[in-house]
């Protein structure tokens, strides 16, 4: 079992002046002294230095014929979803791919358990994120009691060896864990309920969830006990600000993985050549979406 991580200690204030204020996530993330909200220019400015990064990744991961998987675990509205969409908005479809299955079928229920998981890895030349993964037995299935206590104690036991297995293949495989607080996730849940935009990221399970918190805690602190192993450790994110929470997730994912420069040069358009002959059609002839916006 890996050993838990210690939070560290905050530095006491100077002479004559009081300690600051510290916040910790309830997820057992370590104390930060509170900071103000991060300015939309900067971020903007630094998320677009970061895509300019990762598409160099890309072309390294594609060149290299690397195989790299990124799992994004965490509470409810912690924040996987959208850090996932910064980092591939930019990148290659074909290169770069999300992961996101739903409930498994009766089929997949009978199968080995990480068997629907397994078709969806990389090949060279990819990089595939999970939006949550085999982890949903060590969490929602935990909790929920959607597996028995026998499916629950084997995934313990041998998700660590399928891991090393995965490494052992060449595949690189990276686990982040978004931390976010009681209070931070509540205020989440009320703003999807209150945008109608936003109100489908609800579902009953999620409110079941927030209800069973402390379960949920102690599955969590459970899980790395057993799984935040040497070859593949987990990386907590705090995401308590997303903003914050997406920069830092995506400048460590680019640290993980030494890289070169290898972006294209700049091409040059070739002159269009005239259609000699080409006589196109009236525009009356199409059936155009009515401007509605001028």
């Amino acid at each position: 079992m890996a050993k838990k991580a210690q939070a560290e200690k905050e530095p006491k204030g100077g002479k004559g002046k009081p300690a600051p204020a510290t916040v910790t996530t309830s997820d057992g993330g370590p104390p930060q002294a509170p900071s103000g909200k991060l300015k939309t220019k900067y971020y903007e400015e630094e998320l677009a230095k970061l895509h300019v990064e990762l598409v160099k990744l890309q072309e390294w991961i594609r060149a290299q014929k690397l195989k790299v998987v990124v799992l994004f675990e965490g509470r409810d509205a912690a924040g996987k979803g959208g850090a996932i969409k910064r980092i591939t908005e930019c990148m290659n479809p074909r290169v770069a791919r999300v992961v996101a299955l739903g409930t498994p079928t009766e089929r997949e229920k009978s199968q080995w358990y990480f068997q629907r998981y397994v078709p969806h890895l990389p090949a060279a030349g990819e990089l595939v994120l999970f939006d949550r993964s085999w982890y949903n037995r060590a969490g929602v299935e935990r909790v929920m009691g959607f597996c028995t206590e026998e499916e629950y104690s084997e995934f313990l036991r041998s998700c660590p060896e399928f891991e090393r297995m995965l490494v052992r293949s060449g595949i690189v495989l990276v686990k982040y864990w978004f931390s976010v607080s009681d209070e931070e996730q509540e205020r989440r849940f009320q703003s999807r309920i209150d945008d109608p935009t936003k109100r489908w990221k609800l579902s009953p399970m999620d409110l079941e969830s927030r209800a069973r918190w402390g379960l949920y805690s102690q599955a969590k602190d459970e899980m790395f006990s057993y799984t935040d192993i040497k070859q593949v450790p987990w990386y907590v994110v705090d995401a308590n600000d997303k903003k914050r929470a997406r920069l830092n997730c995506i400048s460590h994912l680019l640290s993980l993985i030494p890289y070169e420069d290898l972006t294209p040069p700049p091409l040059v358009l070739p002159p269009r050549q005239d259609a000699v002959g080409y006589v196109r059609p009236p525009i009356t002839d199409q059936s155009w979406v009515p401007n509605r916006y001028p």
